[in-house]
């Protein structure tokens, strides 16, 4: 009996000194999301489904799932409503005015400058701005850190901005200005209020940026390959011996450590041990490119974009005085867990940190988000696939309105769609078109986009869906004939059919020209493929794009191949959500170019997609007797006329992706026909019988 006793009593012991040792030293813990205000009320989680908690919560226990209330900072007085006149920003619209640069600058804040002013928000006067920035570059004398600033107010409604340390930051009298910092130390860092920026290499670009380096998704079965950030730079790769000590020299060493090339700057790891010092931040933005799991350890400096990052979901925090724990905890972490970290780490790379547009529009969209209030984007559009960036909140703030996020709530779009038909050439109404789309049962309007010189019919065909006409836009160009300009002519623009038009009120656009040529059972197929990949564009006639070795640039053609990466938009199924970001997202010089050249207005409607999803368009079958596809001529009227200015149109991939920075599109082998298409059965049986005869 007193034997049993005494093992009572040791075990008891044991484990209150396990969990006093857990309290005090924990050991691994995923990244923090930003800091709540202390002392504050904790109140639940921000659950997802928030109100399966209504039952068990009291009234105002739940904290809505949107933006934070104002944080009051840890060293200053100023906090958002107090340093900020959100007045100001008329209709809680953004606009901002950038400060010019005074004297020669460096590379880095010249694209700083040039992102800022590319950008939506801004604006050239500084009367009708909210915001106004100051960028500061690091080749600054000491002397001149203190511009003339006729607006400076003491800092309010003003954002200083510096992506390298600087001396001017240190000495410059901030007062109510907010300051975007590349890696703020946690104790200068003003929650709510200042701007956590990633610590960028001197030579990231301005736009596209490199994709992630992730090879594959999860390691070996039963090793951990582990990084580790090396002071001068590189990384050296250490194994699992968990004798060994692979960050400092307080324990043995690895006998067996492979050595990265010193000046290797991605590493090919699982994991990445990043030490606390705020030198080290630059390796955390190598880690993330690497899609290798930043472990963070005992991190002295603030994460980037922590107020809208949920870090937790691709980074680990761990103690740094704990090595071999830390090792332990690594290598047991489950092998699913590792995968969504990877695959987070990717997606927060290429969606705001690949190049410096990306970071200096996420500071916009950051303050945006402060100003809107419950108009901001929530947690889920910040923290998911393709990025708030690309989800504007100018069109919703419901996941369920975009197009990328049905698999993720379990649903689907809606089982209708708006067939928009284009007028640009003179000629004859597309009576027999709209027969056939009024004749499919998922079609719930028929718009037609009038573009053409000629005035519209006074009467149109009776159809079982609504028709509507809507007046399309045209301008006067001129036209020249073997160089020589002879006038101007009223030419329609091409890319009128991807405004956002209000009297479009379904998610699926059916986009077709006066000259397609489809049937009922094509677009009823087409459709119910695009139910399933709302967020691809689907189409019948496609394009290829190529490498040309010889003429050292992009080309493209329409002649039938094992592979195609475009869809014409002459007959094609796409989210409307598409025609917001086309209007609102590109740059206007990219959709100039696509009114001067209609073949690019299918090209750059192409690019956009693939830029946002990572994804290849879809093809489904199209009859053999309709027109094949080919590169339409240069302008309406074929060759003879020439409108200026025209670039060739094999150019018009090589403008596009420059402005895009890279090239977004992917290449397909696949297309997509029904069920017991083409088989040697009965056509009775067969769902989609007119596919496979004229």
């Amino acid at each position: 009996m007193q034997s049993w006793r005494r093992k009572s009593l040791w075990l008891a012991l044991s484990a209150s000194w396990l969990l006093i040792l857990l309290r005090v030293f924990p050991v691994l813990r995923l990244a923090e999301p930003a800091r709540r205000q202390a002392g504050g009320p904790q109140g639940w989680p921000r659950w997802l489904d928030a109100e399966l908690l209504q039952s068990f919560s009291q009234p105002g226990e739940l904290l809505e799932y949107g933006p934070q209330p104002p944080q009051a900072p840890r060293g200053g007085s100023c906090y958002r409503e107090a340093c900020f006149d959100a007045s100001r920003c008329r209709g809680g619209s953004l606009k901002v005015f950038v400060y010019s640069a005074v004297g020669p600058i460096s590379e880095t804040p010249r694209k700083v400058l040039t992102s800022i002013e590319g950008s939506r928000y801004h604006t050239a006067s500084a009367a009708e701005a909210c915001l106004l920035v100051l960028v500061l570059s690091p080749d600054t004398p000491a002397g001149e850190c203190h511009p003339a600033l006729p607006q400076w107010d003491g800092g309010k409604n003003h954002l200083v901005l510096s992506l390298h340390p600087t001396p001017c930051l240190r000495i410059f009298q901030l007062g109510q200005a907010m300051v975007a910092e590349a890696s703020p130390t946690v104790d200068t860092f003003r929650p709510g209020f200042d701007v956590a920026l990633p610590l960028l290499p001197e030579a990231h670009p301005l736009r596209g940026g490199a994709l992630g380096q992730l090879q594959q998704h999860s390691p070996l079965p039963g090793v951990a390959l582990i990084a580790v950030a090396e002071e001068r730079g590189g990384w050296r790769l250490a194994g699992t011996n968990f004798s060994a000590c692979p960050w400092d020299g307080r324990c043995e060493q690895d006998h067996g450590p492979k050595q990265t090339h010193p000046r290797a700057t991605l590493p090919n790891a699982t994991f990445c041990l990043i030490p606390g010092r705020s030198p080290d931040a630059l390796h955390f933005l190598q880690a993330l490119q690497a899609g290798c799991i930043p472990v963070l350890l005992s991190p002295r400096w603030e994460l980037p974009f922590s107020e809208v990052i949920d870090w937790t979901k691709a980074a680990v925090v761990a103690d740094e005085r704990l090595p071999l724990q830390v090792l332990a905890a690594l290598q047991e972490m489950p092998l699913t867990r590792v995968l969504a970290l990877r695959q987070q780490a990717q997606f927060l790379w290429d969606a705001y940190f690949s190049s410096i547009e990306k970071v200096i529009h996420t500071t916009l969209e950051i303050i945006q988000d402060r100003i809107s209030g419950a108009s901001a984007h929530p947690s889920l559009l910040w923290n998911s696939p393709p990025g708030a960036l690309l989800a504007l909140s100018t069109f919703s703030t419901s996941p369920s309105d975009f197009p990328f996020y049905h698999l993720q709530q379990g649903s689907r779009p809606l089982g209708r769609f708006s067939a928009l038909i284009w007028v640009g050439a003179p000629g004859q109404p597309p009576l027999k078109l709209i027969q056939a789309v009024a004749g499919t049962q998922h079609c719930a309007q028929i718009l037609v986009l009038w573009s053409s010189k000629k005035p519209p019919p006074p009467r149109w065909p009776e159809t079982a869906v609504p028709l509507t006409v809507l007046d399309g836009h045209r301008k006067r160009t001129k036209f020249c004939v073997m160089r020589e300009c002879r006038g101007t002519t009223l030419l329609s623009q091409a890319s009128d059919r991807f405004l956002p038009y209000s009297a479009i009120d379904t998610d699926a656009i059916l986009s077709l020209d006066a000259h397609s040529s489809l049937s009922t059972s094509e677009v009823d197929f087409a459709f119910m493929v695009w139910q399933s990949f709302p967020e691809r564009m689907v189409g019948f006639l496609t394009w290829s794009h190529f490498w040309d070795e010889a003429q050292g640039g992009w080309g493209y053609t329409g002649e039938r191949a094992n592979e195609f990466s475009m869809v014409l938009t002459s007959a094609a199924f796409y989210h409307r959500y598409y025609h917001t970001l086309f209007t609102h997202s590109l740059p206007k010089a990219l959709r100039t170019l696509a009114d001067e050249s209609p073949p690019c207005v299918d090209v750059l409607m192409n690019f956009l997609v693939a830029a946002v999803t990572k994804l290849p368009p879809i093809k489904v079958p199209y009859g053999p007797w309709h027109q094949e596809a080919r590169p339409p001529p240069l302008a309406p009227g074929g060759p003879r006329f020439r409108a200026e200015p025209q670039p060739a149109a094999q150019d018009c991939l090589n403008q596009m992706a420059a402005g895009f920075g890279h090239m977004p599109l992917v290449s397909s082998r696949l297309r997509l026909d029904p069920v017991l298409f083409k088989d040697p059965v009965s056509v009775l049986r067969k769902k989609y019988r007119s596919l496979e005869k004229p």
